[in-house]
């Protein structure tokens, strides 16, 4: 994301019960960044962010944006990392990934 011109906020930042691994900004943008892991074969990208994860992440974001203040263009993005049999990887991006509320 650095390389196409994010500016990394927090990595792995923790509050209200929950975890954001990233929170990056491009301009005006702000995302909330949920990095999920695959291995070959596996479809369970956005899958693993149920209904449970989403409320924490909401949460997490929230406190977040009550110490570091709020942005107009804000929202969660998913980025899942496939990784394949001969060590090769890709990124699929899912930017507003579901509705924070």
């Amino acid at each position: 994301m650095e390389l196409k011109g994010w500016v990394v906020l927090a990595r792995n930042w923790r509050g209200a019960g929950g975890e954001l691994d990233l929170v990056v900004r491009l301009g005006d943008r702000l995302r909330f960044v949920e990095v999920k892991a695959r291995m070959p074969d596996d479809d369970s990208g956005t899958d693993a962010i149920d209904e449970p994860k989403q409320r924490r992440l909401i949460r997490a974001a929230d406190a977040w944006l009550a110490e570091n203040g709020a942005t107009d263009d804000l929202a969660f993005l998913v980025a899942v990392v496939s990784f394949s049999e001969n060590e090769r990887w890709s990124i699929e991006w899912m930017d507003d990934a579901f509705d924070g509320g």
